[in-house]
């Protein structure tokens, strides 16, 4: 199976043909404090039309309990992306999966993980790499999206390092933050399909 891309932060429907057109697997929509926040009208107005292939993520963190219902009822995301202790408080029913969030420096799991999971630093979108070698060790224990300042550049040295399931970029494909770039995310997403080609 192909590696997972996921393209996030994204705000309008024009950036999200254009990261479907290249590729992207799945699209994210932040819901949380950052410069790429948007309200659940506008993540809606934006997946408006795409098909069902293209999975839709609601990125939060720490959200009420309300705040997850609103974006549940109004967004109807096919994946909730938040903090692994997040989960034990909101209600996910079982069409959504639940992608945990791991951060760099936090508790790590020693048993396997019957779940996909994202691993990246303190801060999302903050354009922060991880130690890649301790992430490949956390990537064998389940399906593991890596993320943290990937890009075209070095995202074929993450792959080879890191050997995760996935691959989640941010602010790699913007020329300002919160302005996604077409021609990056259509780079960066080509970078990752030749670094699986040579694996």
């Amino acid at each position: 199976m192909s590696m997972i891309i996921k393209i996030c932060g994204l705000r309008d429907a024009a950036t999200v043909a254009a990261a479907i057109e290249a590729g992207a697997d799945a699209i994210g929509f932040v819901f949380a404090e950052s410069p790429r926040r948007v309200s659940v009208e506008q993540a809606f107005d934006a997946v408006s039309g795409i098909g069902a292939s293209v999975k839709r993520v609601a990125v939060m963190r720490h959200p009420s309990s309300d705040e997850w219902q609103e974006v549940l009822e109004n967004f109807a995301p096919d994946i909730l992306q938040t903090d692994i202790e997040d989960l034990a408080e909101l209600e996910v029913p079982p069409h959504v999966q639940a992608w945990p969030v791991f951060r760099e420096g936090g508790r790590i799991p020693s048993l396997d993980l019957p779940y996909v999971f994202v691993y990246e630093g303190q801060s999302s979108g903050a354009g922060e790499t991880v130690d890649w070698v301790r992430a490949a060790a956390l990537s064998k224990k389940g399906r593991m999206v890596l993320a943290g300042g990937l890009d075209s550049g070095n995202v074929t040295r993450a792959i080879r390092e890191a050997r995760p399931w996935g691959v989640d970029v941010s602010s790699g494909v913007e020329s300002s933050p919160g302005v996604k770039d077409n021609e990056k995310i259509s780079q960066f997403i080509g970078a990752v399909r030749a670094a699986e080609n040579e694996a």
